[in-house]
């Protein structure tokens, strides 16, 4: 397939449409599906027709449901036929029969078979920390969900011959009633064509919902776009349907959700509930602190312990006490799965600790910033684990506060809300200011590899005329990566960097083709997959002039045993974990300025600065801008993409309200690097979700001189503490 292809645009012949029954309950037993006299072109695919398994890998979460429905828009059943309008009214005349039950939509009262994972961490002696307190002081932070607003909604096409090049130009956009093109017969293997971020996860899933070898599936990536971790699993899941339909019908097989489908159903950033309270000593210190924190993963729980450890790893944050008592909880609910959103957690962790300890510097009036500086207490961050470098605490946050002026902002801000106390402001006159500061860290891969056991790899190839093929199935969105595969290569070979190419899935008809090189996240491609293309060009040196050419190499990457992690945070049961996920994380500190009309009460971000260590920096033109993208992302989710379910539902009215940054309201966004002698490349791309959201709330409860604990922060909320700290008619 040729590149920048999306699932849409693809058409082979003779070609059915897929369209989605969904449960019309959050909560209930599915009793049976009526459906209206179908031509004989039409026809209905419910869970009886799944030949093999019927849930993903590694999940309990059906390709369809069979009996119980767990969420308001569930996939019952899939109708096919030839025409996409004939098609959707057919659908229309569908009634799903259903028992109601009761339905659970918060973190409130879970019990039982609804909790999905929990953790537990001690350290110290947090009672005696409290009972010695001379102040106790506690905040509840919550974080919604956010919306990942694909270039294309999730979509599949599964048919049983190859879509090539030469066959590409021919069908690419041409409406199916013409004729002509493939004839759909089941000549070979299953193709499926899909948005993925984890190939082999599709591979693997069809494999299974078919009862097939997986070597009778061949994965082609469609063009998955900035795609914020939303297309890990959930492809995988349409990919089955698309796949189900034609291995039934013998007939290519397209499935394309809706906009409004993929808005309502497909999977967001999980929301938290956080609670941390703080025992302060005489003299502000503190003693101790407790906290707690449930992760809102909605029906299933896919990832349950990833994201929740992350989320309580990061709730952790880089201030310990040593006197220390966290539990944690995931919880199943009748809302739809909810996934990773660049990162799986640490997020929402991060801002509700560094909310609480801009607050902590608040009471104390202290500069949040100097604050940190002090406070700060790398061993007690990640349990167990001493990251192999020292935290650049002090250059990143000097490096922050010296391209945003910080300090001189701070004080001046500061001045103006005593003022504001005092009853010195013209309303009339004078707009609002605030300025705020945080930090944050990330990592690279998962804390508890699947089914697959984290065993992935890539294979080079240097071939008699100097050229080199490096097989890897990791998606990247761009060419960057492979530029830069090909630099290193080049360098190290002493080879013609425009002599290398990327063979990427499925390139040829076999199982082996293309090594499992895992999922194109957390930063993985410029981490780990980078490392294992560097350590095979170094074998290969070695061998090159001792062995006739060709030459291949392969080499895997396997999760690190830590039996110090393993002791302080022992992994889930049944799971293993992986050491290495946090052994050399990328670090950043994030400044955020805003100014407030206070007639609106809508916060102009007037800049953004980022202090960043990333390590070795292999493309900095790629950094920046990843990180940018990440900026808008992240202030988004802050402040502007206001999303919730109501009663277990997203409204058509909030979708089509749903807005995100345009182009001509991005703020200016400033980064530099931490430059140091480190010799691996370190994750960055989630550094700004980590650090910018509280940055952000900061500035805005500067500015208006009240302590803001939730995102996305709306005008409403803004203008409600506005009525509580002014009165009525300034001066």
């Amino acid at each position: 397939m040729g590149k920048f292809v999306f699932v849409e645009d693809l058409y082979p012949r003779p070609l059915l449409y897929a369209f989605t029954i969904r449960s019309p309950l959050s909560c209930g037993r599915l009793a049976s599906v009526e459906v209206p006299k179908l031509p004989n072109a039409y026809f209905l695919v419910t869970a009886k027709d799944i030949p093999g398994e019927n849930h993903l890998e590694d999940t309990d979460l059906p390709i369809l449901a069979k009996d119980r429905l767990s969420y308001f828009g569930e996939p019952v059943a899939l109708l096919l036929g030839p025409d996409q309008t004939r098609l959707e009214a057919y659908a229309g005349q569908c009634r799903v029969i259903a028992e109601e039950g009761e339905a659970v939509f918060g973190c409130h009262g879970i019990a039982g078979d609804m909790i999905l994972a929990e953790r537990k961490i001690r350290t110290g002696d947090p009672g005696a920390a409290f009972a010695g307190a001379k102040t106790i002081v506690s905040g509840n932070y919550h974080t919604g969900i956010q919306e990942h607003w694909y270039s294309e909604p999730t979509g599949a096409l599964a048919c049983f011959e190859h879509i090539g090049r030469e066959a590409e130009k021919k069908t690419h956009a041409v409406p199916p009633e013409d004729g002509g093109g493939p004839s759909g017969e089941n000549r070979g293997p299953l193709v499926v064509y899909t948005a993925t971020q984890w190939p082999f996860h599709v591979k693997r899933c069809v494999a299974r919902t078919l009862n097939i070898n997986p070597a009778e599936v061949l994965v082609e990536p469609a063009t998955a776009g900035i795609h914020m971790d939303g297309k890990l699993w959930y492809p995988s899941l349409v990919a089955c349907h698309a796949a189900l339909g034609a291995f039934i019908a013998k007939k290519p097989v397209k499935l394309v959700l809706t906009r409004e489908e993929d808005f309502r159903f497909s999977p967001k950033r999980a929301g938290t509930e956080i609670s941390i309270s703080s025992a302060l000593g005489e003299k502000g210190e503190v003693l101790g602190a407790e906290i707690s924190v449930a992760v809102n993963l909605g029906a299933y729980g896919v990832n349950a312990e990833e994201i929740l450890d992350q989320t309580c790893l990061g709730s952790l944050g880089l201030y310990g006490s040593g006197n220390l008592k966290l539990s944690g909880l995931a919880v199943r609910t009748n809302i739809p799965p909810q996934g990773p959103f660049s990162g799986f957690g640490l997020a929402q962790g991060l801002f509700a600790v560094e909310r609480h300890v801009s607050h902590l510097a608040d009471l104390k009036r202290q500069d949040p910033a100097e604050w940190r500086k002090n406070s700060y207490r790398i061993n007690d961050t990640l349990p167990g684990l001493s990251p192999r470098e020292n935290f650049p605490a002090g250059q990143l946050m000097d490096t922050a506060v010296s391209m945003s002026d910080y300090y001189r902002k701070w004080a001046s801000y500061e001045l103006l809300r005593q003022g504001r106390q005092k009853g010195r402001w013209n309303k009339k006159a004078e707009s609002l200011r605030g300025i705020g500061i945080s930090m944050g860290y990330q990592g690279s891969g998962f804390l508890y590899p699947g089914a697959d056991r984290g065993n992935y790899a890539i294979e080079l190839t240097l071939e008699k005329d100097a050229s080199l093929e490096i097989s890897t199935s990791m998606i990247h969105i761009d060419d960057d990566y492979t530029g830069l595969w090909a630099r290193i290569a080049a360098e190290i070979l002493s080879i013609d960097a425009g002599a290398v190419r990327i063979k990427t899935m499925p390139a040829a008809e076999k199982d082996d083709s293309v090594p499992d090189s895992g999922p194109a996240t957390a930063s993985r491609n410029i981490t780990a997959v980078t490392k294992l293309i560097e350590k095979a060009c170094l074998a290969i040196r070695k061998q090159r002039f001792r062995d006739p050419l060709p030459i291949t190499v392969r080499r895997r990457i396997r999760p690190l045993k830590n039996p110090q992690w393993d002791e302080k945070f022992p992994p889930p049961p049944g799971k293993t974990s992986d050491g290495a996920c946090f052994s050399c994380p990328g670090w950043a500190a994030g400044v955020v300025e805003v100014e407030i009309d206070p007639i609106e009460y809508m916060p102009k971000i007037r800049g953004v600065w980022l202090g960043v260590d990333g390590g070795r920096i292999l493309s900095e033109a790629r950094a920046r801008r990843s990180l940018k993208v990440s900026t808008v992302q992240a202030l988004g989710w802050a402040s502007y993409e206001n999303l919730d379910y109501a009663e277990g539902i997203i409204s058509r009215a909030r979708f089509e309200e749903y807005d995100i940054f345009s182009p001509d309201s991005i703020p200016p966004v400033h980064i530099d690097f931490i430059w140091n002698d480190s010799g691996d490349p370190k994750g960055i791309g989630e550094l700004p979700f980590n650090c910018v959201p509280a940055a952000y709330l900061q500035a805005v409860s500067q500015a208006m001189d009240h302590h803001f604990q939730n995102i996305p922060l709306r005008p409403v909320d803004i203008w409600q503490a506005e009525k509580l700290k002014f009165p009525e008619n300034p001066v």
